[in-house]
């Protein structure tokens, strides 16, 4: 059963549209927020198709991602005890507990990891408000981390250009149930 082909097919389609810089911008935007999908989702193929503009779009995505986690943030710091609440009635108050000893910790550097790694960044951006991490060194550590990982990204594809996008198509199923497989590894280590 091919289930993650016509997903990939699709996203082809989206990222070849004229609008696609402005979705990728508002999944970026929103992804930092509350949007569980990323936004290399649409970042990979426009890049894979484009990679002259790769770059733009791996600086389109970082700035939108930075602009949402600044709301993100905002969420945290004016509703704390919203979001304190709703992660536990979430049934996640340990992995909560667990970030906010890892901000005690590790301070501005979590936001860097997190933005940089596939860990969900909502997470991070929501609880640096929560738990009042000073805004500029927020800020400086989300633009850096996330425009860095884009960048990662986009060149990649970019450089794989045409010659990968046309061989992806053929492993797209594998590598859908292998982030399938890692994620419920994930969640089930978490829990």
């Amino acid at each position: 059963m091919k289930i993650f082909t016509p997903i990939y097919q699709k996203t082809t389609q989206w990222a070849q549209h004229r609008f696609a810089p402005f979705w990728l911008a508002f999944v970026s935007f929103i992804e930092a927020i509350f949007f569980p999908i990323p936004p290399d989702v649409m970042l990979m193929p426009m890049s894979l198709t484009k990679p002259n503009k790769a770059w733009r779009f791996a600086l389109l995505a970082g700035l939108s991602s930075t602009l949402g986690g600044v709301v993100g943030y905002a969420i945290g710091f004016y509703a704390t005890h919203w979001v304190t609440e709703t992660m536990q009635h979430l049934g996640y108050a340990h992995q909560w507990a667990e970030v906010g000893q890892w901000f005690d910790r590790w301070g501005v550097m979590i936001v860097f990891v997190a933005g940089f790694s596939p860990i969900p960044y909502k997470v991070f951006t929501l609880c640096a408000g929560v738990m009042q991490m000073a805004f500029l060194p927020f800020v400086l550590a989300a633009a850096i981390s996330r425009t860095a990982r884009f960048m990662l990204v986009a060149l990649l594809c970019a450089w794989g250009g045409r010659k990968f996008a046309d061989k992806l198509p053929r492993f797209i199923e594998w590598i859908g149930w292998a982030t399938v497989a890692l994620a419920v590894l994930a969640f089930l280590y978490l829990r």
